[in-house]
């Protein structure tokens, strides 16, 4: 018994050896090591659009989504309800860098107005994308957006060769410090100024952030031109709002048909009038896709990316007669619901 239990001990002593060895505290240099193959967290990224009840923006909102999904970030969507509080804008700029969010993608309201808060923000480490409409200064890494003045330039060609260059034309302007809209109102009239026959008899008068805003204005500057008594024959609108509030204002008139009506963007509402000869033209944005890159840029500047300083996102006109078409149909009907559906 005695030789048996000396050939036992021998046999326990290295089990539990063994054991030790397999089962030992990791060291701080160990415990790094293991720690450097962990997932990175998440990025936060503030997306801050001009308003939020208009379709353009629900469909901006929708191409942040996808991107949000396919690229593994979150996206915080915030904007003001109206597209003239530039107060409430600049505080949310602020309140984001406050938070230290990973970066903000920004439609400013203002050109000049919202300068200081971003470049705020990049000096507090935090890249922001400027999307939709320019803002003065290059604290900002890249802008993503249509060319509009190229895309006003569309709305010019296309009335030029509706009034067979020759009638005075109306513009509805947006509101003042909106470079977007500036822009595509200065790309028509550039083009309809190279037809000596078309005369811009009025393009001082502006909609403002609202449809019913601009069904006002739009009221006034149908009487002050004489629309009513046949002496208007084409009307340019730069975006949704001030489109919507001229179409109301023609109807209210009795003027529908009977003029050419050139708009931009697109609603359930505008293509219904479209289809009905209502509106001659709408040109449209692709806001979709704007969402969609401005999350995409900002991602990758995050990333370690390079990215370009403008990135166009298109635009295109649409009739009655290229509305069908699959490339058409697409801006016209962009994915929201199915992508809004999956945050609610």
């Amino acid at each position: 018994m005695q030789s048996a239990r000396c050939l036992v001990w021998p046999i326990v002593l290295a089990l539990e050896l063994l054991v030790s060895g397999c089962t030992h505290s990791a060291t701080p240099s160990e415990s790094s090591q293991a720690g450097s193959g962990a997932a990175p967290p998440v990025l936060r990224i503030a997306m801050i659009p001009k308003g939020t009840t208009h379709e353009f923006w629900k469909a901006v909102h929708a191409g942040a989504v996808k991107a949000q999904t396919e690229l593994g970030v979150e996206v915080i969507w915030k904007g003001p309800l109206k597209e003239d509080d530039l107060k409430a804008q600049i505080d949310l700029v602020q309140s984001f860098t406050a938070q230290h969010v990973s970066g903000i993608a920004l439609a400013p309201l203002n050109d000049k107005a919202l300068v200081v808060s971003v470049k705020s923000a990049v000096d507090g480490k935090i890249p922001v994308v400027v999307f939709d409409s320019d803002l003065k200064g290059d604290a900002h890494a890249s802008f993503v957006a249509t060319d509009n003045l190229a895309a006003g330039r569309l709305a010019g060609v296309a009335m030029a060769k509706a009034l067979g260059g020759k009638g005075n034309v109306i513009v509805l302007r947006y509101q003042e410090g909106s470079a977007s809209t500036h822009n595509r109102e200065q790309g028509f009239l550039e083009e309809v100024g190279k037809h000596t026959g078309l005369k811009v008899v009025s393009e001082n008068q502006y909609g403002g952030a609202t449809t019913e805003s601009a069904f006002a204005a739009s009221e006034s500057v149908l009487i002050a031109a004489g629309a009513g008594r046949g002496q208007v024959q084409g009307i340019f609108c730069p975006n949704e709002s001030t489109t919507f509030g001229m179409l109301l204002a023609l109807q209210k008139a009795g003027l529908t048909n009977k003029l050419e009506f050139f708009g931009f963007d697109a609603s359930d509402k505008l293509v219904a009038a479209l289809e009905k000869g209502e509106l001659q033209g709408l040109v449209l944005q692709d806001p979709f896709n704007m969402g969609y890159l401005a999350i995409q840029t900002l991602v990758s500047r995050l990333r370690g990316g390079s990215v370009a300083p403008r990135i166009d996102t298109g635009s295109k006109l649409v009739t009655r007669e290229n509305m069908g078409q699959p490339e058409i149909q697409r801006l016209l009907r962009p994915e929201t619901a199915r992508w809004l559906g999956e945050t609610h």
